[in-house]
C-alpha cells in the first residue's frame, strides 16, 4: 500500500538505506505471500515452530525474568498472520521515521525487520517443501519436519536468522536502559492513537516493557543462541532426538 512512500523518501545515510531497503524487500514478500496457495500452510509452520521454540526454551520461559521476552518474541515478533495493519503503519510512517530517528536506532529497526522476514521466508520455503512431498502441515511429525528441513536451499539464512536474534537483542536491551524511552512512549500514546498508530505504539511499548523487566537480557541471548545452533546441528547431522539437548545448554 505505502510501496511508492518507501520509494519516495530520501535517505542519507547507511542505516536509513539499510532500513528502505529491508522495508522493501518485506513490503513486497508481503505481497506475494498472501497471495500464495499456501498461506494457510505457512500459518500451520509458524504455529509448529512457536511450539517447538517453547519446548526447546521452556525452562526459560517458565522463569518470571524471561516468560514476558519469550512471550513478546513469539507473539509479537513471530506473529506473521496479525501483523498486517503494524506493518502497513511502519512503511507509512517512514519518512519521519528517517526524519527524527538517530542511526543506531534506524539500523535497530532494519534488524527487526529482517528477521521478520528471514522467518517468514524460511516458513513458505518449508511449506512448500512439505507440500512437495505430500505431507500435511496441520500435523506435522518432528521426523518429517527435519527431513524437510534438510532439503532446505536457504541454510544460510537460517544461520543469519540466529545470528539476528542476537544482534537485535543485544542493541533492543541497551535501548530500554534509557529511562527517556519509556517516558517518550508513554507521553506519545494520545497523538498515536489520533493518528491511528494504537497498534504500532502497543507493539512498541509491549516491547520496551517486555525487556525492561528481564533480569539479564545476555544471558538470555546466550542460551538462545548456543540451543538454537545446537538445534540446527542437531537436525543438519540427522540426530534422532534432535531437539533433546544437553543439561549444560
Amino acid at each position: 500500500m505505502y510501496r511508492e512512500r518507501l520509494v519516495a523518501t530520501q535517505v542519507h545515510s547507511g542505516s536509513a538505506r539499510r532500513l528502505q531497503q529491508m522495508l522493501l524487500d518485506y513490503h513486497d514478500f508481503r505481497q506475494h505471500k498472501v497471495a500464495h496457495p499456501l498461506l494457510e500452510s505457512t500459518f500451520d509452520v509458524s504455529d509448529w515452530q512457536a511450539r517447538r521454540l517453547k519446548a526447546t526454551h521452556q525452562d526459560l520461559y517458565q522463569h518470571p525474568g524471561y516468560h514476558s521476552g519469550l512471550e513478546f518474541l513469539l507473539s509479537d515478533l513471530y506473529a506473521p498472520a496479525s501483523m498486517t495493519r503494524r506493518d502497513d503503519n511502519i512503511d507509512r510512517i517512514f519518512p519521519k521515521m528517517v526524519k527524527w530517528l538517530p542511526d543506531n536506532l534506524l539500523n535497530t529497526f532494519a534488524g527487526l525487520v529482517e528477521l521478520n522476514l528471514i522467518t517468514q521466508q524460511l516458513d513458505l520455503e518449508l511449506a512448500e517443501l512439505l507440500h512437495e512431498r505430500d505431507i500435511p502441515t496441520n500435523d506435522l511429525a518432528i521426523e518429517h519436519y527435519c527431513e524437510t528441513y534438510r532439503c532446505s536451499r536457504q541454510l544460510a539464512k537460517r544461520e543469519r536468522q540466529i545470528d539476528l536474534v542476537a544482534d537485535v537483542g543485544e542493541q533492543l536491551d541497551r535501548y530500554v536502559r534509557n529511562r527517556t524511552l519509556g517516558w517518550l512512549l508513554a507521553m506519545s500514546r494520545a497523538p498515536a492513537e489520533m493518528a491511528d498508530l494504537s497498534d504500532l505504539h502497543s507493539f512498541l511499548h509491549r516491547g520496551y516493557t517486555a525487556f525492561r523487566n528481564m533480569h539479564d537480557v545476555e544471558l538470555l541471548i546466550d542460551r538462545i543462541v548456543r540451543r538454537e545452533k545446537q538445534v540446527m546441528a542437531n537436525i543438519l547431522n540427522g540426530h534422532p532426538d534432535p531437539f533433546r539437548l544437553p543439561g549444560n545448554l
